[in-house]
């Protein structure tokens, strides 16, 4: 049970980072870093400030330790980049990696060096909100902590989440009924499909 876990985790982490930064930024084909030209972390906070640094370093090491690791172990995997982000391809080159028997032993085997994607890299990677979007968001937490789920974060400046929150408790779950429509989530809806 618990290799399992480890290992939906590892492969988890590894589609993930091959998979983000997908999407056009007007031809230019690199994938956003947190690191300057110079090579060096420029992590930021909501408030524009300087952090995040050094859990970029330490990501971007492990990721390093475990492209190494995989390698070892039979699997050709890129370097990351800058921020830490493994790109397999996309598609086809995912589904190829993941069908090579050796790729569940290497990740196995790998599974010390996935670490969670720090707050600096993650946030990096979402689109700017517009301010009507930032305003629904403001909503959408007042709406859920009116409603059952008083530890629902308030949004940044920029209209992202901060923190985390029991999503588990009824009361939450009460109001995540109540409060989805404002983002789009219908409240009761149908049955799924497949």
């Amino acid at each position: 049970m618990k290799t399992t876990r480890l290992l939906l985790a590892a492969a988890a982490s590894v589609l993930a980072l091959g998979l983000v930064g997908c999407g056009s930024d007007g031809g230019n084909d690199r994938v956003p870093t947190a690191a300057g030209a110079d090579g060096r972390s420029q992590g930021t906070s909501a408030g524009g400030g300087q952090d995040g640094g050094d859990d970029v370093a330490a990501y971007v090491k492990s990721q390093r330790e475990y492209v190494k690791c995989l390698r070892t172990n039979g699997i050709d995997a890129p370097d990351p980049d800058s921020r830490g982000t493994i790109d397999f391809g996309g598609g086809d080159a995912v589904r190829d990696v993941k069908k090579n028997p050796k790729f569940r032993t290497a990740t196995e085997k790998c599974a010390q060096y996935v670490k969670a994607v720090p707050e600096s890299v993650d946030r990096g990677n979402q689109p700017k909100l517009s301010p009507e979007q930032i305003k629904v968001k403001r909503e959408y937490a007042a709406c859920m902590q009116k409603n059952g789920a008083a530890d629902f974060p308030d949004p940044g400046p920029d209209g992202l989440r901060q923190g985390d929150w029991d999503q588990s408790s009824a009361g939450a779950k009460r109001a995540a009924r109540v409060c989805g429509p404002i983002v789009g989530v219908p409240e009761n809806p149908g049955p799924g499909k497949g």
